[in-house]
């Protein structure tokens, strides 16, 4: 297939329908005090509903690319279009915590029909290594600043609207895509063969969220080790049983000789640990803004501003800086400046913060988009166009997967710090309800049920919410720094192996 001439125009649309998709992961963060306080939720509730809509992606989009492959790109975009509309509009008006996380799971299956068409119709539609490199790039600082921004839009929409708006901004959005990509995104002939089975993709899923739920309740002071392990060891047979049926299968939903190539398997696990860090860091940012330091949550969302500058910088220059320095130095590098800033902002005060922790920000920022986008490109050049769908699909699991399991993992981490730093004032011992130490949020609903005598309460949670935020911060900087080291070592013969498979 010859590139399209209208490329660009493609590339356009593509990345307007990508907007909503990824904003809608991080948008929540700043309105988790607005929805705990609406919706009457409890800290697990919260936690279901922010990551079930990753977690869902992440077992919907490699059986969604390689559908997509068999059906054609187009047809799988303009209908997920279609379904993140609907899902967003029932969202905006659920009247009930269960309610949200119903709807949350409709949007993740439409953006898990969106996001893998995506990187393949820009795979396909950018033959010239060089365009290609800039396409990626747009894509990932599309990407990176749209997470950053997420925040800001919730706060923004917060400041001047019910909660429901975080997700009815979607709809006129997506009324204006939908014709874009329609007269724009070509048609091509389907050239995937991989086999497309719904009962594999259900397994994936149901493996997911019980270990999930495993790692969710063994956090729990009050949590059952029962059921706790039972989960975990549901979860991990299920996963254990998905990657045995890829393995022996001659058509496999999720092609593993994709990861034969070190570039693509050190991108994936740099997608999953580091959005996995950066989506705990958001929600532990957010909380602190608001529920400790008393900020709005516009103020709170123009906090994460530096974020957004600095990612729109670094995704156009990945691609040149990567190509005259090579893919390990950019990613390793990069991450090593990431858990950096990560430790930085861990040790600062938000109470007070100076042009120090602007700094932290914006180069958390263009380190992150840097070595994000650098993976994209390894991944996606490397993969064949009749598998574009699948790679595609692969590297957003990565993203899904990590935001959800960084989600659970940090928030429970959290709780747990939190729960043990809290000292309830012993005048207000016998009226406070033993759920008030489990999450900040919790604590914020008990204060508001004592009236005036709820502010010692309000005061021993923001001491404690501070502790536990400083060392969330910091796990995810030692994560992060371990991680450049695994990526400089795993990727020493990249240049040699690549150079190889060219004279060849």
């Amino acid at each position: 297939m010859s590139a399209p001439r209208n490329r660009w125009l493609v590339l356009l649309a593509v990345m307007l329908a990508f907007i909503p998709v990824v904003i809608d992961m991080t948008i929540l963060h700043i309105a988790v005090p607005s929805l705990t306080l609406a919706l009457g939720a409890t800290g697990t509730e919260i936690l279901w509903i922010i990551d079930i809509y990753p977690l869902m992606m992440a077992g919907l989009l490699v059986p969604m690319g390689t559908l997509a492959d068999r059906i054609g790109h187009r047809r799988m975009l303009l209908t997920g279009l279609a379904v993140f509309l609907v899902a967003s509009a029932t969202a905006a008006f659920a009247p009930s915590a269960a309610a949200l996380i119903g709807a949350r799971v409709f949007l993740a299956i439409g953006a898990a029909m969106i996001m893998p068409n995506i990187l393949a119709i820009i795979r396909q539609s950018f033959e010239d290594e060089k365009e290609r490199g800039i396409a990626f790039g747009l894509w990932g600082t599309v990407g990176a600043a749209g997470a950053a921004i997420g925040p800001l839009t919730g706060g923004f929409l917060l400041e001047h609207f019910w909660w429901g708006s975080v997700f009815l901004v979607n709809v006129p959005i997506m009324l204006l895509v939908w014709p874009l990509a329609y007269f724009t995104v070509p048609r091509t002939a389907p050239q995937g063969r991989g086999r497309w089975s719904i009962g594999q993709a259900l397994v994936l899923i149901a493996g997911l969220i019980a270990t999930v739920y495993a790692i969710k309740s063994g956090f729990k002071p009050s949590g059952d080790l029962l059921v706790t392990f039972a989960s975990l060891a549901a979860g991990l047979a299920l996963l254990g049983w998905f990657a045995r049926q890829q393995m022996r299968s001659r058509q496999p939903m999720l092609d593993l000789g994709l990861f034969a190539r070190p570039a693509i398997t050190m991108g994936i696990v740099m997608a999953i640990v580091v959005s996995g860090a950066l989506a705990g860091v958001e929600l532990t940012i957010a909380q602190e803004l608001q529920f400790v330091v008393g900020r709005s949550p516009l103020e709170a969302g123009l906090f994460m501003m530096p974020l957004v500058a600095a990612t729109a910088i670094g995704g156009p220059i990945a691609g040149y800086i990567t190509a005259t320095l090579g893919l390990r130095s950019v990613a390793s590098f990069s991450l090593l400046v990431a858990a950096a800033s990560l430790a930085g902002l861990g040790l600062s005060d938000f109470h007070n913060p100076g042009w120090e922790v602007i700094a932290l920000m914006a180069v958390l920022g263009l380190a992150l988009s840097i070595g994000l986008t650098a993976s994209s490109i390894a991944i996606m050049s490397g993969a064949p166009a009749e598998k574009a769908g699948a790679a595609g699909a692969l590297e957003s699991t990565g993203y899904e997967l990590g935001a959800g399991l960084g989600i659970s993992i940090f928030g429970v981490l959290l709780s747990s710090v939190y729960a043990n730093a809290i000292r309830i004032p012993a005048v207000l011992a016998d009226r406070v309800e033993a759920g008030a130490a489990n999450s900040i949020g919790e604590t914020m609903i008990a204060a508001e049920r004592l009236g005036a005598d709820g502010e010692l309460l309000v005061q021993a949670g923001r001491a404690a919410f501070s502790d536990a935020h400083g060392i969330v911060l910091l796990t995810a900087a030692a994560i992060i720094a371990l991680l450049a080291v695994v990526v400089f070592l795993a990727l020493r013969n990249h240049r040699a192996a690549n150079a190889s498979a060219a004279a060849h």
